[in-house]
């Protein structure tokens, strides 16, 4: 069988010139080297080379393994390097899983200097898991989520990112502008516009009107940010969805927040792990990167 070291002395002896400095360049004695091409002519059947004089000369097989060792080394050698920066956690690819739809402007924030810093690391974001977020995390599907709403479970590791409050977004006309904040009884006779999602994973509904008995007169699901806001502004509807997201789009729609409650609803991002991966450097660079990248 071939082996690298063959293709490795081939390419040596011709480089160095002889048998001694292609030995030594090996780290190898030139008797090692001597034995390991005989046993590979052995196998092979046919001589690699054929004495001339003082020197060495390669055989025709020999001329052709020395063709394949100049094409082969270096790719083994390139892609030794390569497996070794995956094992040092210097390249792969990161795939990001979003259990929170408004989160993709602040992703993409995130991403730009991210690549830059990391430019053999690929990253690829996820939405539509076969198991949720959580089941994706344990599925390998994904190697870090981005979600509000965490959930511990064993071999999970969860880091908060952001802290951020959830609004009501209304138009600069809509009677509900001029309050501070609103009761959950206000929006009965509201379109509330959500993204598509269940009613129970969102704050909305789980931490607003659910906990009052209080169902919106019509729930309206669009999945597009820019769609929603510009809804919102026509007076076709209110939307919940984060402060820091609605203020990016108040100076050029007309449309304004109010606090959800006399309290507010204080939320804040994670970005979940694998507990055994956590070191990997540039899933760890990421995390760290999201932190000092606040809204």
């Amino acid at each position: 069988m071939i082996e690298r070291i063959h293709l490795a002395i081939l390419y040596e002896i011709e480089c160095q010139g002889s048998l001694t400095a292609a030995a030594n360049a090996l780290c190898l004695t030139q008797s090692a080297l001597s034995h390991s091409i005989r046993k590979l002519e052995s196998q092979l059947g046919t001589p690699l080379w054929t004495k001339d004089g003082r020197g060495l000369r390669l055989t025709q097989s020999g001329q052709y393994l020395l063709g394949v060792a100049r094409r082969v080394l270096p790719q083994l050698n390139v892609a030794q390097e390569q497996l070794q920066q995956y094992a040092r956690g210097e390249r792969g690819t990161l795939r990001i899983g979003m259990e929170c739809h408004p989160c993709y402007r602040w992703l993409l924030k995130i991403v730009a200097p991210y690549l830059t810093t990391w430019p053999d690391v690929d990253v690829d974001v996820k939405q539509k898991f076969q198991f949720g977020g959580i089941g994706a995390l344990f599925a390998y599907e994904i190697d870090l989520l981005v979600t509000p709403d965490p959930l511990h479970k064993p071999g999970l590791l969860f880091a908060p990112v952001f802290d951020y409050e959830q609004v009501l977004v209304v138009a600069h006309a809509h009677p509900l502008a001029a309050r501070d904040f609103i009761e959950p009884g206000e929006l009965l006779s509201q379109t509330l516009i959500t993204y598509p999602v269940t009613p129970e994973r969102l704050d909305v509904f789980a931490q607003f009107l659910t906990p009052a008995g209080v169902s919106p007169r019509r729930h309206k699901t669009i999945e597009t940010t820019d769609i929603m806001l510009q809804m919102v502004a026509s007076q076709r509807g209110v939307a919940a969805l984060p402060r820091w997201l609605a203020e990016e789009f108040a100076s050029k729609l007309d449309i304004t927040t109010v606090r959800l409650g006399q309290s507010g609803i204080s939320k804040q991002i994670h970005l979940g792990a694998r507990e055994e991966d956590m070191q990997t450097p540039y899933l760890q660079a990421f995390i760290e990167l999201a932190r000092r990248h606040q809204i």
